[in-house]
């Protein structure tokens, strides 16, 4: 009987024993050792501000062509004799050197029947003078006053000295075509292309090739309307241009002038052009055997010079969010100031009146930093961490679990 009455009390004396445990250990513990909060502190990199004065420089871009160029087309026609070695596509020629030549046989031919005729023509003037001269003797004792023109053979000397005239006008013609027949250069240039073959039989007109100056390359570049602001000048904007390109695997620059603005806004995308001119781009002129030359067909990008203002921080663009970049102050906390942008190009952003001398501006981790914000500045000797006392909710809470057990 006492056994079923053990086993049925069994259970409630286990429980009963782990309550008065549980009692027991919770009026016995220590309290909570408070220990303050370490916050980690933001690293930052910064730069320094310095105002001065900048040239607001505007971007563009366009494709290198000739300033002149032109189809080389025949005078004469005839077959085709000869061809220089240079006259091939990429051939760099001189002014007045030979390209071609046309069989010039019958033109020699024009031209010996020119200069007989022109011999001929002034045999015939010095008879009709010597007549003149006999009519003049003749008519020295006319009674009748003054002698007629006809017998005195004027008319007759006026007409042979137009057929001299006439006759020399054909000679220089004669010259001209037999001189043509030899095709030559009319300025330093570069083959674009030959149209002919050796031996081909070409008329009046027929196109030979195309011809590139190398004295002078030009390029087009666009620019936004609102972007001619930047320029000292907008009808004259006289100033100078850097152009960069990819040759031979490396970035090449060039210096050139820009020559005048097309003042025409651009149905298409609205943009103005302005023209900008080389020279020398084939490297003529000028044995620079570091330099490559600028390639007609190119395509660079252009640094425009613009007008200078002072005041100016030039930063990179990545620095600025919303207009607004973040100042680091003298005791590490972020000020997020609103600023000034008066330009922004490809890599950069221009602030005036907005920042002064010596201000640190970060500019990594721009995105995360807030107005108030502690950080730790990049290679400066300051503690990683700040410590903060626990706060009253975390003090209240734990004293509520003691005073609940």
């Amino acid at each position: 009987m006492l056994k079923k009455i053990f086993r049925f009390l069994l259970p409630f004396i286990i429980l009963i024993i782990a309550i008065l445990g549980a009692i027991l250990l919770i009026n016995t513990k220590e309290e909570p050792e408070q220990k303050d909060e370490a916050i980690t502190l933001q690293v930052v990199e910064v730069i320094t501000a310095k105002p001065q004065t900048e040239s607001l420089n505007l971007p563009s871009y366009g494709v290198v062509q000739p300033k002149y160029k032109t189809q080389l087309v025949t005078e004469v026609q005839g077959r085709l004799l000869a061809l220089s070695p240079a006259f091939v596509a990429g051939g760099i020629v001189k002014q007045g050197q030979q390209l071609a030549q046309i069989e010039p046989s019958d033109y020699q031919a024009d031209l010996m029947q020119a200069e007989a005729g022109l011999a001929q023509a002034k045999a015939i003037l010095d008879e009709e003078i010597a007549r003149g001269e006999v009519a003049k003797i003749e008519f020295k004792d006319f009674d009748g006053g003054v002698a007629p023109e006809l017998g005195l053979r004027i008319p007759q000397l006026k007409k042979e000295q137009a057929n001299v005239k006439s006759a020399q006008a054909a000679l220089a013609r004669a010259q001209r075509n037999l001189e043509r027949t030899i095709i030559r250069a009319p300025f330093d240039g570069i083959i674009k292309e030959r149209s002919v073959d050796l031996g081909q039989y070409i008329t009046l007109g027929t196109k030979l090739g195309e011809l590139y100056d190398i004295n002078v390359a030009e390029v087009r570049l666009p620019l936004a309307n609102e972007d001619l602001a930047y320029l000292e000048s907008i009808e004259n904007p006289d100033t100078s241009v850097t152009l960069t390109s990819s040759l031979a695997g490396k970035n090449v620059s060039w210096v050139g002038k820009i020559i005048r603005n097309e003042n025409v806004v651009d149905e298409q995308n609205r943009m103005v052009y302005l023209v900008a001119e080389i020279n020398d781009p084939y490297m003529q002129k000028q044995a620079d055997m570091s330099k490559l030359p600028l390639k007609y067909g190119s395509f660079v990008t252009a640094v425009i010079k613009g007008r200078s203002v002072n005041n100016i921080v030039k930063l990179p663009r990545f620095v600025v969010r919303n207009n607004q970049v973040a100042i680091i102050k003298q005791d590490n906390s972020v000020e997020m100031r609103s600023v000034n942008i008066v330009r922004t190009d490809v890599d950069h952003v221009f602030i005036k009146d907005s920042l002064t001398t010596g201000e640190r501006i970060a500019i990594s981790h721009v995105s995360a930093l807030r107005t108030g914000q502690k950080v730790k500045v990049l290679g400066e000797q300051t503690p990683d961490t700040i410590e903060t006392p626990a706060s009253k909710s975390d003090q209240t809470s734990q004293q509520n679990v003691a005073g609940d057990a």
